[in-house]
């Protein structure tokens, strides 16, 4: 049966993106660096970079979407249907990770950055130049997709089913969103907020935010496998 989806509401992508935001990855990454950052360096400059460094996620997430967006637009719609199905397949697995963290955290598998990686990352801010810190936020961007990479994958899948300017929008929407709790945790930071509250929010909150990642995940990977065999159509 052939794959009829056609673009998703822009529902779906506003809460698929608003619960990938608070990805505890990507989030820990700018902690570790603002927390650098605001002991060797003035408040402007900490905020400048910290805004290079967000900015250069935002494009590096972008330019993947796109890439892989306008490659699956053409798939045929016949050999789609078996790759949303993996892709399901996939989905729903992290999301079960996901979930499984929520009770267990560490035990057994986890989606988080490599420790060789988390490693290279601490490195990184430690010796922090302008250049330098797009290449982080390019490097992280990378690097961070085994927290980050299902939700998106997921809504890229969808969106390829009738790519268009709509869907472009809908993709710079997503990154958007995505970027926003790092905006606001540059803010709090620049207004005041210690450091050691946010890591002390982010530890608390951790378990939480993979709930709801984990959870958003099985859903999704629920609806492509109804859209991939045509029990549901989101036009």
């Amino acid at each position: 049966m052939a794959v009829e989806a056609a673009l998703p509401k822009i529902g779906a992508v506003l809460v698929t993106a608003a619960v990938d935001s608070i990805n505890p990855c990507a989030i820990g990454v700018l902690i570790l660096l603002v927390s650098v950052m605001s002991v060797i360096h003035s408040k402007k400059k900490m905020l400048t970079y910290g805004f290079l460094y967000v900015v250069a996620v935002y494009i590096t997430y972008l330019l993947a979407g796109i890439g892989l967006l306008y490659f699956l637009s053409f798939i045929p719609l016949a050999i789609a249907q078996y790759i949303s199905i993996a892709v399901a397949v996939i989905v729903i697995g992290a999301g079960l990770i996901e979930i499984k963290d929520y009770f267990w955290y560490g035990q057994g598998i986890s989606l988080s950055i490599p420790s060789e990686r988390a490693k290279q990352i601490h490195e990184m801010t430690k010796k922090v130049t302008l250049p330098g810190v797009i290449l982080l936020g390019i490097f992280v961007a990378a690097v961070e997709l085994p927290c980050t990479g299902a939700p998106y994958l997921a809504i890229i899948l969808l969106l390829s089913q009738n790519f268009n300017i709509a869907a472009f929008f809908l993709l710079l929407l997503y990154n958007l969103i995505f970027i926003v709790p790092l905006i606001i945790i540059l803010l709090l930071v620049a207004g005041g907020m210690k450091i050691q509250a946010l890591k002390r929010w982010k530890q608390k909150s951790r378990a939480g935010m993979r709930l709801a990642i984990g959870t958003i995940l099985v859903i999704l990977g629920w609806l492509l496998i109804s859209i991939a065999s045509g029990i549901i159509n989101l036009a």
